[in-house]
């Protein structure tokens, strides 16, 4: 079985701070900034909404999108959530229906 990571975008309830983190376990990770079990960016601005993610099977791919994406202006990141999630909703319930773990 291929691994999977996943580039993601999370912010606040207001929609007005972004993080975008990479990961091998997105459900994981979503959990940890939930919890906020990580200290740092996240868990100072309460980012908790997962709004936006990809995934790869290709570490170097994943690698290179987070970089591509945390050079963007806010305004493309923006647009790119929008385009991917037009409501801007909490997506991370998906996670727990449909998308595998991986470890």
């Amino acid at each position: 079985m291929k691994k999977k990571y996943y580039v993601y975008i999370i912010t606040n309830r207001n929609n007005n701070v972004l993080y975008i983190g990479i990961t091998n376990n997105l459900k994981r990770r979503i959990y940890e900034h939930r919890e906020k079990l990580i200290s740092g960016f996240s868990k100072k601005y309460n980012l908790k909404k997962l709004v936006y993610y990809e995934s790869t099977s290709d570490v170097k791919s994943a690698i290179l999108r987070e970089k591509q994406l945390k050079n963007w202006h806010r305004e493309w990141k923006i647009n790119l959530i929008t385009r991917f999630n037009n409501g801007w909703k909490d997506l991370s319930d998906k996670l727990w229906d449909s998308e595998p773990s991986s470890e």
